[in-house]
């Protein structure tokens, strides 16, 4: 990759090193079926990635969506099952078959890469705000319940135990959280992705009455800082219509759309 990669070129190596293998974080295992990875997380979650369906028509694709359905069925403890669909990928009826399949899309969100450097110089933390690693288990479990506020849903105890999960796999994964008078209001993770040069911050979230004052932006910072220390050069990050303009200010560039599609177990689904 060139010093000064271009949008083509940043979504050829997104597509290169961080598809596939590195959806994997966390998994319990995976199964493959066709181009299709199908992998098992904890707190009844199934996940569907692929590097691409290329090739495959409305009928094929179809069939992979049932398959996938399948797949999971057969374990009673997936609940929920996230199909992540990027917008540069030729997939004809994809969304069609989800619908069918019970899958409702969620908020589409940016995929944004570019390097470190632009985002360490852009994290002055505002007065009365701590920003550092959250390591102890209780801490986490906090941190999990505050995310969950501010994403507007109920607090979940299997997403806190799959978040103590994966910082317990020792791996480089790092969770950050920024404190305003004791108490998180804000937090994201760093996930370093092995033998490439690229980290990930996902799982970031503000509360809504400590958005708009910087806090983000410190902590952003302070996880790009972490991964430069650790001989990082490139962040990859799904964004929300919230935090797509700090990073396209710290250089940071749009290089498709990612939507989940998600379908969840009802009543009637026993």
């Amino acid at each position: 990759m060139s010093h000064d990669p271009t949008a083509a070129q940043l979504l050829a190596a997104y597509d290169e090193q961080l598809r596939e293998e590195a959806d994997f974080d966390g998994a319990l295992d995976v199964a493959r079926h066709g181009p299709l990875w199908l992998v098992r997380l904890r707190g009844g979650r199934g996940f569907v990635t692929y590097r691409s369906l290329e090739g495959a028509g409305a009928d094929e694709i179809r069939a992979l969506v049932a398959a996938a359905v399948a797949h999971f069925a057969e374990d009673g403890s997936v609940r929920e099952i996230e199909w992540k669909n990027r917008g540069h990928d030729a997939a004809p009826g994809l969304e069609e078959a989800l619908v069918a399949h019970g899958f409702v899309a969620e908020e589409t969100e940016s995929i944004m890469i570019g390097p470190l450097e632009g985002l360490v110089g852009d994290g002055r933390v505002p007065e009365g705000v701590r920003v550092r690693r959250a390591t102890e288990e209780a801490d986490v479990r906090a941190v999990s319940a505050m995310t969950d506020r501010a994403l507007g849903k109920e607090a979940d105890g299997s997403r806190a135990d799959a978040l103590v999960a994966l910082l317990a796999r020792d791996d480089g994964s790092q969770l950050w959280v920024a404190e305003a008078e004791g108490s998180p209001v804000s937090a994201g993770r760093l996930t370093p992705v092995p033998g490439t040069a690229f980290v990930g911050i996902w799982g970031g979230a503000t509360l809504p009455e400590f958005r708009h004052r910087g806090i983000y932006r410190a902590l952003t910072a302070a996880r790009a800082r972490a991964a430069l220390e650790a001989g990082y050069r490139y962040l990859h990050s799904d964004s929300t219509r919230y935090s797509r303009p700090i990073l396209e200010r710290s250089g940071l560039v749009a290089v498709s759309t990612t939507t989940p599609w998600v379908w969840r177990a009802g009543p009637s689904r026993g």
